[in-house]
């Protein structure tokens, strides 16, 4: 082989030595980072702090589908922690004829106001630094993305739990009550139209020209076999689809959200989700076969509790072994050997019951404080002064304050119903 040639095989093994090397430095980071772990170096930036904030904004913006529907009131900087809203009440129909010459009575106006308290909510979490520098994953990146989703379920979950608890409700089948419904009382298009008969029986605007209902998907599972179900891209343009948006039925859009409200009790005891009657009896004291600690005895008092297939709530229990545990219940029942006693805050049996809200315009309204609304706060390592002295800590978090109120019962009806998941999914 020539001098030329041996040059040249040099060369191409000094290269992909060369290439070898630079690919292995590119695979570990951390390495590089570690060693040039000096002051001002390995700091968070201005510019990344401002990339994790738009990133938890961004995350939890995602995670809102009950504030799209919410009338929106601002509370300005300096104006209290109380918000009102104000409403007319509506005018009956002038029915009697007027009597020529005589001017008639004339109607009294009456105002009615509505308030909410804002409250504020907020989290956060600490990064040392070599979880920082050393972690395979980027650890600040992925808590902030976690945040993000944290904060946006927080205020969804705060929204939605005002909104559930209006006072019109339809259960599905034949059922008049939230715990006798079983997993097979399903949403159907005829629920669809009764709610949707309530809304316009109460005058409800429509928005956008429909109502609107927010769904689990394992209630939106069983409801998309339905005849005349629409997928949202078959009727609507990307602009024009709601966060959350899958499809339409009967004149109501549906929006689904895992944070849509499932009802199911907790376990009564922490080694059984169910207790069980030990002797037949009768009177308001029960014995029960199973056993029950101080710390369970006390969380017992209160429960809502089905025993068998009747309502009833525990007024108090008794700490005991196995055998000896009894309960003291509201309402006086006899009782049979063996009858199992399921928590009450459900279905029949505990099954678990899905809360579908059907709503119109402005039903409910969201405060939204200019000087308050959600916030993301980052401290880089060094921040804290001589409270971190060896700059060992970052922290990144959220803070925001957010209050909701129903504002016109009759724009709201919730309908609960059972589910094909009613056995496995839980209260949220």
């Amino acid at each position: 082989m020539s001098d030329v040639a041996n040059l040249q095989k040099l060369k191409e093994i000094i290269m992909e030595k060369e290439l070898i090397f630079n690919l292995q430095l590119f695979a570990d980071p951390n390495t590089q980072t570690t060693e040039k772990n000096t002051p001002g170096v390995n700091d968070l930036s201005p510019t990344m702090k401002t990339f994790y904030k738009t990133s938890l904004l961004e995350n939890a913006r995602n995670e809102h589908y009950y504030a799209q529907f919410g009338q929106k009131q601002p509370l300005p900087k300096n104006e209290g922690k109380k918000i009102e809203w104000r409403k007319f009440d509506t005018f009956e129909k002038a029915l009697t004829p007027l009597t020529e010459g005589v001017t008639p009575d004339g109607r009294n106006i009456n105002m009615s106001k509505i308030e909410a308290e804002i409250h504020q909510y907020g989290d956060y979490t600490t990064v040392s630094d070599r979880l920082e520098l050393e972690a395979v994953d980027p650890i600040i990146t992925l808590t902030t993305e976690e945040h993000g989703a944290q904060a946006g379920d927080t205020i969804d979950t705060l929204t939605r739990d005002v909104v559930m608890a209006g006072s019109n409700v339809i259960y599905a089948g034949a059922n008049v009550s939230r715990s006798t419904l079983a997993k097979t009382d399903l949403l159907t298009p005829t629920l669809i139209d009764k709610a949707m008969t309530f809304l316009k029986k109460m005058k409800a605007p429509t928005i956008n020209g429909d109502y609107v209902a927010i769904i689990h998907p394992s209630v939106a599972f069983d409801l998309r076999e339905s005849d005349g179900w629409e997928d949202v891209h078959k009727y609507a343009q990307p602009a024009e689809i709601y966060n959350g948006e899958i499809g339409k039925l009967h004149g109501v859009r549906f929006v689904e959200s895992t944070e849509a409200k499932i009802y199911k009790g907790a376990p009564l005891t922490a080694a059984a989700a169910n207790l069980s009657v030990k002797t037949n009896g009768s009177g308001a004291t029960i014995a029960v076969k199973e056993a029950i600690s101080a710390d369970e005895a006390a969380a017992l008092v209160g429960r809502k509790i089905l025993i068998g297939t009747n309502a009833n709530e525990i007024l108090s229990a008794s700490a005991a072994v196995a055998g000896s545990a009894t309960i003291t219940v509201k309402t006086a029942a006899s009782v049979t050997a063996d009858t199992v006693i399921y928590p009450g805050e459900a279905g029949a049996a505990n099954t678990a019951v899905y809360g579908t809200i059907f709503m119109g315009k402005d039903g409910y309204g969201i405060v939204e404080p200019s000087a308050e609304s959600l916030e993301v706060i980052v401290k880089q390592r060094g921040s804290a002064g001589t409270a971190d002295p060896l700059d060992q800590r970052s922290t990144i978090g959220w803070k925001a304050s957010h209050a909701a109120k129903i504002l016109y019962q009759e724009r709201l009806v919730r309908v609960e119903t059972g589910s094909s998941y009613g056995d496995v999914d839980e209260a949220n």
